[in-house]
Formats: structure tokens, C-alpha cells, sequence
């Protein structure tokens, strides 16, 4: 059977955990070489970068080769708090780490990519972005801004090969959003609100990742992706 990524670079940023460690997992088990950045080293057998999202720095990409099939941007944050008790850093660091990082990572790379003709770039956005929810201010107005840029990049890198796609979850089984599953009645609660009757895994939305930024999805770009077990679309 033919390995979707075999003798293929796929950048990941923001691996240590949930999505985005279960997306470096499947690529590597489908033969590609997977290069993370971030602030941890997931165990997994990859090349690793300390990069910070906070605090990122072009140079740290140096060491890729010049040639990158893919780039996955995990990144993110769940700050939800009531507008009033929100600060302005607030604000700042969502939109830093889940937006302007994006850029931070994609722009190093870009030429990165055009070299493969025929690279994936996916992002992570959430339902919030397009579906409105009390508390999330903060998260959707950054994710909004991230899915505003995919599209924009879709639409000035389409003749040079480049796809850019965004999975949109609803709340999923990871690190991130521990607080929120803390307790059985709060895991209940929360997989009674989807509409498929359970909350996201990391499986779930790493296996949307790696088919977005395979091949298979080569005639897929500019695309928001509800991966939110029919939370954003039905009642």
C-alpha cells in the first residue's frame, strides 16, 4: 500500500501534545519526515526546533531542508472569560499565538513550500469563529482573523501550488482543554451539546490534518472545515 507522505518534509508546529502530536504520528507512519517546532519535544522520532510563538524567530528554521511538502499550525489557546474580565493582553496573546504566529511560521517557509509544487498549509481555527458563543471573544475573534488569512493566502499562492485549508473544531480531548472535561458530569454535559452525541479526539482532527495536507486533497483550497461533530451547522 502507498504511504501518503513517503519522501515527504512535513513542518507541524505545536506537537508536544493532542492534535498536533497525533498528526506528527500519523505522518511519520505513513513515511514521511516530520520537522516540529514548538516550545517542547514530543516523543516521537522527529527533528526538532524551539520555537515560541510568543517570541518566534525566523532563524530557528534554518536547518529545514529547502524543499517542504507541508506545514500544520496547532498552535493555539482557550481563554474563555465573560468581555468584561477580559484585558487587552488578553487579546494580544490569543491573537499572537493562534494568528501572527501562523504568519511567523508560513512566512520563513513560504519559498519552502513553492519549491514542491503542490505544497499543503493547514491551520487550526474553532467552531466559535463562525458560530457565536458566550466567553469566546477572544478565541474567535483571533481564530476569525487566521481563517481571514488562509483565504487570502489560498487566493495569492493558488498559481504557485500552495493549498491553505482550515479545520474548525468544536472542544476536543486535549491538554488544552482539560479544565473544561475536568470531571464526568462536565465530559457528559459537553458530548450531549454535539449534535454526533461526543466531544472531539485528537484522532479526529489529525486525521482531517494529514488528509488536507496530502495529495489526496490536491484540488482542495481556500476551505473552512467543520471537524465539530455538527455542533456549527445543526440544532
Amino acid at each position: 500500500m502507498k504511504k501518503r507522505f513517503a519522501n515527504k518534509n512535513i513542518l507541524i508546529v505545536g506537537a508536544s501534545t493532542g492534535i498536533g502530536h497525533e498528526a506528527a504520528r500519523m505522518v511519520l507512519a505513513e513515511g514521511g519526515t516530520v520537522w516540529v517546532a514548538g516550545r517542547n519535544k514530543p516523543d516521537l522520532e522527529v527533528e526538532f526546533l524551539k520555537w515560541d510563538a510568543l517570541a518566534p524567530e525566523d532563524s530557528v528554521f534554518d536547518s529545514l531542508p529547502e524543499t517542504m511538502h507541508g506545514l500544520i499550525y496547532c498552535a493555539g489557546t482557550i481563554n474563555l472569560k465573560p468581555f468584561g474580565r477580559l484585558k487587552l493582553e488578553n487579546f494580544n496573546t490569543d491573537f499572537q499565538i493562534n494568528t501572527l504566529g501562523a504568519v511567523a511560521a508560513l512566512q520563513p517557509n513560504i519559498n519552502r513550500l513553492k519549491k514542491s509544487n503542490g505544497a499543503g498549509v493547514v491551520f487550526f481555527s474553532s467552531v466559535a469563529a463562525n458560530t457565536g458563543f458566550t466567553f469566546h471573544t477572544s478565541i474567535a475573534m483571533a481564530k476569525a482573523g487566521l481563517q481571514g488569512l488562509a483565504i487570502a493566502l489560498a487566493a495569492e499562492f493558488a498559481l504557485a501550488g500552495i493549498r491553505f485549508n482550515v479545520i474548525a473544531p468544536s472542544l476536543t480531548d486535549t491538554p488544552l482543554a482539560e479544565q473544561l472535561l475536568s470531571s464526568e458530569d462536565r465530559r457528559e454535559a459537553s458530548a450531549k451539546r454535539h449534535p454526533l452525541g461526543r466531544f472531539g479526539t485528537p484522532q479526529d482532527l489529525a486525521t482531517a490534518a494529514t488528509y488536507l495536507v496530502s495529495e489526496d486533497a490536491s484540488w482542495i483550497t481556500g476551505q473552512i472545515l467543520g471537524v465539530d461533530g455538527g455542533l456549527g451547522k445543526l440544532k
